[in-house]
């Protein structure tokens, strides 16, 4: 496959800083997304990134996906603490304890979510099934966070998620398409 490497002024300017990026701002992000199970990966790697830079948690993913079992919530659920110490010797990915810890906890808090309702329904009832579109024309008018990432991660801590501040959760939606904060002009839209 052949890849073009872009980097235009109206396009979302972290999305055209190196390939990896271009293809995950390009291909996912923004991009309304309702597999529970893509959506639990996208969790969970937002809690990875935190304190460190999106480009190093995507470099580090396919390592993710083979120690976390493809992000399958009911195999994580299971894993031990054993796992866990096992995961810690693990280079590839990113050995924080806590944020593995948090992992597992998040897979079990999740299937007890999936007993009530679809994750995916969760996430979109707060939306009302529709992404919210912001139009931002520059980078500097994409916050950090909202009323709605801190709603949602006040329930989903209700719930016994750990790891989930508005921060996160904000990063979170818009990976997931729940929140469009591509510039106006971006090709990817």
């Amino acid at each position: 496959m052949h890849f073009k490497w872009r980097q235009t002024m109206t396009d979302c300017p972290w999305g055209s800083a190196t390939p990896e990026l271009q293809i995950y701002h390009d291909q996912e992000w923004g991009k309304p997304q309702y597999d529970p199970q893509k959506l639990f990966e996208l969790l969970c790697l937002e809690t990875y990134q935190a304190g460190l830079s999106w480009q190093t948690v995507l470099k580090k993913r396919t390592a993710f996906r083979e120690d976390f079992l493809q992000f399958d919530p009911q195999s994580v659920a299971k894993m031990t603490d054993a796992d866990i110490e096992r995961l810690m010797q693990d280079p590839r990915i990113i050995r924080n304890r806590l944020k593995l810890t948090d992992t597992v906890i998040n897979a079990r808090a999740l299937i007890e979510l999936e007993a009530i309702e679809g994750f995916e329904t969760y996430l979109w009832s707060f939306v009302e099934g529709q992404p919210i579109v912001n139009q931002p024309l520059t980078a500097s008018e994409v916050p950090a966070q909202s009323a709605l990432s801190q709603r949602i991660s006040k329930d989903l801590k209700k719930r016994g998620f750990k790891f989930v501040g508005p921060t996160i959760i904000y990063s979170f939606l818009q990976g997931a398409g729940l929140i469009n904060d591509h510039l106006v002009g971006c090709s990817a839209k």
